[in-house]
């Protein structure tokens, strides 16, 4: 059975071919209802598209377009990986290698490789490998059997690790969170901004419904029409209650009701800012925002206008953006701070998986609002006008 399939490397007219200009084509393995398909995810330089095939399907697309269409074309199975490479005179050739290496041409630094990663498998996730997850095995993180597929497993434990942070602040957010929901209890509302393919959108979904038995409503906003469409013929699939998404911008998106929880994973630049406007102006109970790439700061920071002290931070362009970063969420931090939150910065994952590690968790308390003279001083030292400040005055 295939596993996984990618294409890449097109031919000049691959728009008259498949209608598009596609970049590379990733092809992975789901289920749906007992039955093998394969989720279809394919890049134009700038947006994704997304459908399904069966395996006959697969197939076909195969022999049409492998060392064809595309001159690069990497198939795996669970025991073999074969490689069709096309030249500029239409030949293809097809490579072939055997995925299990025999124990005796292990290396013991490889040996150890496999130790570590099975020891880290051990550990007690909220949701388990062993048993198939529905929406995971539609994502292509699970195999049919439960199985985490190897490429995913980051993937797997970051969503874990996601869902532990939303265990930790259940209790401060949802009283007799270990009593079983009904239909009459008072929804747990969540909004999941710049939800992406909803990897996170789904677990929390799964996490809060199927293992906290709690009746819950949750929606997710993107502004990619393909990938919500995608999502929501995958809620309607499994037939998710209570799990929307909608496609929308942040700064403009007016929710039905007011969530009590906002959560971002990898929202880009200032789309953190304006989904933790959001939560402040909606008085959300807590905010759960994992940032991506942080340019603004960045881009405003001067190294002729800062004092002499923070000059040989701005030198190197790897130290500025690295800065640049720090500063932005300390800031943002404050501003959670002075709006009556009490904010901690936690490390999400460790550096090896992503050097996006960093989580603010927020939890409204029953403080005051307050000034931080502190971060002001910071903004006028390095003449930097954030937009977070900007969006909450």
């Amino acid at each position: 059975m295939i596993i996984s399939c990618t294409f890449s490397k097109p031919v000049k007219n691959i728009e008259e071919i498949l209608g598009r200009p596609y970049l590379r084509i990733k092809i992975k393995a789901a289920n749906t209802s007992g039955t093998t398909s394969y989720f279809v995810e394919s890049f134009t330089e700038k947006q994704a598209f997304h459908e399904q095939k069966d395996e006959n399907q697969l197939n076909e697309f195969i022999a049409k377009h492998a060392g064809t269409t595309f001159k690069n074309c990497v198939i795996r199975t669970e025991s073999e990986e074969t490689t069709y490479l096309g030249n500029k005179k239409g030949k293809v050739t097809k490579l072939s290698k055997k995925l299990n290496a025999k124990p005796e041409n292990i290396s013991k630094s490889s040996a150890l490789r496999i130790i570590e990663k099975n020891n880290a498998r051990k550990k007690n996730y909220l949701i388990e490998e062993g048993s198939p997850v529905p929406f995971l095995v539609l994502l292509g993180v699970m195999s049919p059997e439960g199985r985490v597929i190897s490429s995913k497993y980051d993937k797997f434990r970051q969503i874990n690790r996601f869902l532990e942070f939303i265990d930790d602040i259940l209790p401060s957010i949802v009283p007799a969170v270990s009593e079983p929901a009904n239909d009459s209890t008072e929804p747990l509302r969540i909004a999941d901004f710049g939800c992406g393919k909803s990897y996170l959108t789904f677990a929390a979904h799964y996490f809060l419904t199927e293992i906290k038995k709690l009746n819950v409503e949750i929606i997710g906003l993107d502004l990619k029409k393909e990938v919500i469409d995608y999502c929501n013929d995958i809620t309607k699939k499994l037939q998710l209650k209570g799990l929307f998404f909608a496609t929308g911008n942040i700064a403009d998106y007016s929710y039905t009701h007011k969530p009590d929880m906002v959560i971002t994973l990898h929202a880009c630049d200032t789309a953190t800012d304006f989904a933790l406007d959001y939560a402040v102006k909606n008085d959300c109970k807590a905010i759960l925002s994992v940032p991506c790439c942080q340019h603004e700061i960045n881009a405003q920071l001067n190294k002729n206008n800062v004092p002499d002290s923070f000059k040989p931070l701005l030198k190197y362009g790897i130290i500025k953006e690295r800065f640049a970063s720090l500063v932005t969420d300390s800031l943002r931090a404050a501003y959670l701070e002075e709006s009556g939150y009490s904010v901690q910065m936690l490390e999400f994952i460790d550096m090896e998986h992503t050097p996006k590690n960093i989580l603010i968790r927020a939890v409204k308390t029953k403080n005051e609002k307050k000034t931080l003279p502190e971060a002001q001083a910071l903004t006028d030292a390095l003449k930097i006008s954030p937009k977070l400040k900007t969006l909450l005055q």
